[in-house]
């Protein structure tokens, strides 16, 4: 399963401040180069506007001769595909009554086919970047995307959270489900917060099977979470999360598939998602169930996300607002191998008994480099073939300067992680 990268690039950095999102003029550091890329975003507001709202109930094509807005929620359904062309900026109105800024759901039996290219990804983006400045863009600003299928499901069906009207169901018995092509997409300032604990997030991948594709991906300043996995068995490669209100990776309801070469950066000017009334803000946040779904979280198929070359970032310095890196509970098991984690408060927690999984070998940790302020893996242990650390400040474990926001980003040097055999961000993303 692991894929090799044959080329080292050089690797680039948007630097982006969360409060005010400036860019920054290009600049060499060490080699490597910051980007800006407001002529990018300068030349998609040149082009015609066309909105776009309700239903797609037959095949429908986005060509990048214009710049896309979507105007409540929109949703591709009745077997339909959506296909969106290389090179194309979608952005969404402003939404006055109980609903996201712009969202689209694909449904179950539909398709997306976004496909674009390192030169010319697809971009969602805020309507503040495309022709309306009168004020910075925000988490929040696009709705986000949903992915509904017919994967399994441990509670059978389940309808979509994260927004006020129903019949957004998902889940079913084909494993292999296709819903079609993810593939060099930018999605940035999205997320709607519903209600507690009741959002809509960046990439929402419900019920999803294994047919679908879904690489190069960034999901930056999302309102919820970046990526959010209900059941299903789709896997994902070459993903980065940047600057997460919420979590960077969620698994829930039985998802069982493969994340690898994947990246989250954490910015200490996060405001954070509360729950309970403090933050809730996770690299990884993987359960079985809710309580109220399950209060044993013994349904099945269990949620068992496996991870390759995973590099998951806080910051350099203890920062309370973040909590666990990885946060594994409420029955879930987990695999890791060849990964990074550095810079939360804790680095991998097995909540509510999930440690047993490990002393059983179900849950499997191999290769991995461990850093916690106050704990690197709980329960403590020693986890033979892993690395640990409860250093100040956190350590680099190689990597020439990982940390968003102490300057140009810079994952080079390291023998695990997400940058182990070159960079694979370059031309399409914002790091």
């Amino acid at each position: 399963m692991k894929i090799q990268i044959v080329n080292i690039l050089l690797f680039s950095s948007l630097a982006i401040c969360f409060s005010c999102k400036k860019e920054v003029a290009s600049q060499a550091n060490n080699g490597f180069e910051k980007r800006n890329l407001k002529a990018s975003y300068a030349a998609a507001t040149l082009l015609p506007v066309q909105t776009v709202s309700g239903s797609i109930t037959t095949n429908t094509t986005w060509d990048n001769s214009k710049v896309w807005e979507i105007s409540g929620v929109v949703v591709v359904k009745n077997g339909a595909t959506l296909t969106i062309e290389p090179g194309t900026y979608i952005k969404s109105t402003v939404n006055l009554s109980a609903l996201p800024n712009g969202a689209l759901i694909i449904q179950k039996g539909s398709k997306i086919s976004a496909v674009g290219t390192a030169e010319n990804p697809i971009v969602f983006t805020s309507r503040y970047l495309l022709g309306d400045a009168s004020r910075a863009p925000s988490p929040g600003d696009f709705g986000g995307i949903a992915l509904l299928g017919n994967g399994y499901v441990n509670t059978g069906t389940k309808t979509l959270p994260g927004l006020p009207m129903g019949g957004f169901d998902f889940g079913g018995n084909n494993a292999a489900e296709n819903s079609g092509s993810i593939r060099y997409v930018r999605i940035e300032y999205s997320g709607y917060i519903l209600s507690t604990d009741n959002a809509l997030n960046g990439l929402t991948c419900a019920g999803i099977g294994s047919g679908t594709t879904l690489d190069h991906i960034e999901i930056s300043y999302s309102k919820a979470d970046s990526f959010a996995f209900f059941g299903g068995s789709v896997n994902g490669s070459y993903l980065i999360s940047k600057g997460a209100d919420d979590d960077n990776f969620d698994f829930n309801n039985g998802y069982n598939g493969f994340i690898e070469y994947a990246v989250a950066v954490a910015d200490k000017n996060s405001t954070h998602s509360q729950s309970g009334g403090s933050s809730d803000s996770h690299g990884i946040e993987s359960d079985n169930n809710s309580p109220a779904e399950d209060a044993t979280y013994s349904l099945v198929p269990k949620t068992h996300p496996m991870f390759y070359n995973l590099t998951i970032v806080g910051t350099s310095s203890n920062n309370s607002g973040y909590k666990f890196a990885i946060r594994n509970r409420r029955g879930a098991e987990i695999e890791l191998y060849d990964s990074i984690i550095t810079g939360y408060p804790s680095g991998l927690v097995f909540n509510d008994g999930t440690g047993v999984f490990y002393t059983t070998g179900i849950s499997v940790l191999e290769r991995n480099d461990f850093h916690g302020f106050t704990a690197a893996v709980t329960p403590a242990g020693t986890y033979p073939g892993n690395t640990q650390s409860t250093a100040s400040a956190a350590p680099q474990f190689s990597m020439d300067q990982p940390f968003f926001n102490d300057g140009a980003l810079d994952f080079s040097g390291a023998t695990n992680g997400a940058f182990n055999a070159g960079n694979w961000t370059t031309g399409w993303s914002t790091l």
